[in-house]
This record gives C-alpha cells, structure tokens and sequence, in this order.
C-alpha cells in the first residue's frame, strides 16, 4: 500500500529473491520511461523500495505519481 509522506509516495516491495526485485524494476522501468516519470528507488537484495514525486512541479505529489503508482501496483501483482 502506498502511503503518502514528506510530499512522496512511499512503498516497499518484497519478493522471494534478487532475481524477481531484478525482473520487477526492469517492467517499472520501462513503464517509467514511457511515462517519462522516473522513480527514486533502492534495490537491496529481495527488497524494492519507491519514492515518487514531481520534480518538475517542485517535488510534491501530482497525479502523474499516482498513475505511476497504479501501474507499479499493477506489475507487483496488486489491485488497487
């Protein structure tokens, strides 16, 4: 679940191994470009943490960080 704190979204994902976090960021990554909305995240082994927010709006939580979050969920597996 996405929660909202400091102007960003936050979530942390977990998954079974490095591998899977891997294949995981590589979809949100090429969703991201096409969006031309680039998270801030951190990959630690089975763990994907995301932070999203607008820089270009002065880094606060736009409606492009929400879509984003909708199709992050929706590559993780999760209905929103």
């Amino acid at each position: 679940m996405w929660t909202e704190n400091n102007n960003q979204l936050y979530q942390k994902f977990i998954f079974s191994d490095f591998n899977e976090a891997f294949g995981f960021m590589s979809r949100v990554a090429l969703v991201a470009e096409k969006m031309d909305h680039h998270p801030t995240w951190t990959n630690v082994w089975n763990t994907v943490e995301i932070w999203l927010s607008t820089h270009d709006a002065g880094n606060i939580v736009t409606q492009k960080d929400k879509q984003l979050a909708q199709a992050i969920d929706r590559i993780a597996g999760k209905t929103n």
